[in-house]
């Protein structure tokens, strides 16, 4: 005899139970990623507490920043003329025009060498006309010798021709004749000699007219010299500038060649950088330079270097490659940016601490919110980026925070 089954029925305690095991299932498929990561993680920390950032492609500048300090590209420093008592017309911070008057110097010394070459030159001018007076006379003393030597060679002429024809006629003897011809010979030599002489004095007296000449030359040189230095005395400024410094009082007693004043050429400038002595080998003149004043950048490059390092650091000159800004002053300070180096579509990221921290060649990456270290290759650094040679793809985000307080751990739980 068959006997009828009859079906449970589930209670709702049953169901209740059914449904908690299903959600806490789909919970766990769910959580079951987070809590792995979450127990494989060495460490922890918020992510509000990191700096993150993204590794992109592009170009990269690299180059140094250091502060600069404005400096007049033209500072000459005026020294006195001569041994003298000084008079001065300006004092420090004076505004000054190029020529006008800054100091006088007294110097009875300069200006009676100034009188006394003068006079050496008077009387040379006076001794030089002599000598050309003198000239004259002896080439006119010269040339009427000539005359009556050329008269007397006439006067043999004739009478050798006399004596010719009266041995010709018998009314002459031939001694008569032989001695006329005699004085004829004479007078021609007497008369060549004197042509002669007359050539000669002729040329010594333009040497010796020429030779005063140029010592007359020599002598207007000195008194335009000694001229010049009693000039000088006005000391002038050399440029459109500003009186830096004075180092003399009024009415001193001055030597030569001792410092009366420093000027500062207002409108030429130049930039003083210190730079760390491990750039020694990569900066030269002509490195491009960024000068930023203002909020305004402006193109320069290193015009100098010097050769000498001081407390760890070399001093070099930067020059703007165009006009200057207005409104810069003596001592200002700038930011600058030396340009080394310039690379073209890098994968690169923000500068932050992990460069220093990890010693660029690790990072932590940021996935799925957890850091994990990862080995990288850092290339060319700038004072905003470091390029990454290697490890890190464009698009990846990474601590840039200093991660030294969690002692190198490999993975790291990002808490929200």
């Amino acid at each position: 005899m068959d006997r009828v089954v009859r079906r449970r029925r589930l209670t709702t305690g049953r169901i209740s139970l059914i449904g908690i095991a299903g959600i806490l299932a789909a919970a766990g498929f769910f959580l079951y990623p987070s809590l792995n990561r979450w127990a494989s993680a060495e460490r922890s920390v918020e992510i509000g507490r990191l700096r993150l950032g993204q590794a992109v492609r592009g170009d990269l500048l690299r180059d140094v920043s250091v502060q600069g300090r404005i400096v007049a590209a033209d500072r000459p420093t005026l020294i006195s003329p001569a041994q003298g008592v000084v008079t001065l017309l300006v004092k420090p911070g004076d505004v000054v025009r190029k020529r006008d008057v800054m100091a006088r110097i007294e110097s009875p010394e300069v200006r009676n060498r100034l009188e006394q070459e003068r006079s050496v030159l008077s009387s040379m001018r006076s001794d030089l006309e002599r000598l050309k007076i003198s000239s004259e006379q002896k080439q006119l003393q010269n040339r009427q010798q000539v005359t009556l030597l050329e008269l007397k060679v006439q006067a043999s002429e004739k009478a050798m021709e006399r004596a010719r024809k009266l041995r010709e006629e018998g009314l002459a003897s031939s001694i008569d004749f032989e001695k006329a011809r005699d004085d004829l010979e004479i007078a021609r030599l007497e008369l060549a000699h004197a042509r002669e002489n007359i050539r000669l004095a002729k040329e010594n007296a333009g040497f010796e007219i020429r030779t005063r000449e140029l010592e007359l030359e020599r002598q207007e040189l000195v008194v335009e010299d000694v001229s010049r230095k009693v000039e000088e005395l006005a000391v002038l400024s050399p440029v459109d500038g500003l009186v830096a410094r004075v180092d003399v009082k009024d009415k001193d007693a001055v030597q030569a060649n001792q410092s009366l004043f420093s000027v500062v050429d207002l409108s030429k400038f130049e930039v003083e950088v210190l730079v760390p002595e491990n750039y020694t080998n990569e900066i030269a003149p002509g490195t491009p330079v960024a000068i930023l004043y203002e909020g305004r950048e402006y193109a320069g490059k290193v015009k100098s270097i010097s050769p000498e390092v001081e407390a760890s650091q070399f001093k070099g000159v930067v020059a703007f490659s165009d006009q200057p800004p207005s409104g810069l002053k003596q001592n200002q300070r700038v930011d600058t940016r030396l340009l080394l180096d310039s690379r073209r579509n890098v994968v690169k990221v923000p500068r932050g601490p992990f460069l220093e921290t990890l010693g660029g060649r690790q990072v932590y990456v940021v996935e799925e919110g957890m850091a994990r270290l990862r080995a990288i290759t850092a290339g060319a650094v700038s004072v905003t980026e470091v390029e990454i040679s290697s490890g890190l793809a464009e698009g990846e985000k990474i601590v840039l925070s200093d991660m030294t307080r969690y002692d190198g751990a490999k993975l790291i739980l990002l808490r929200k």
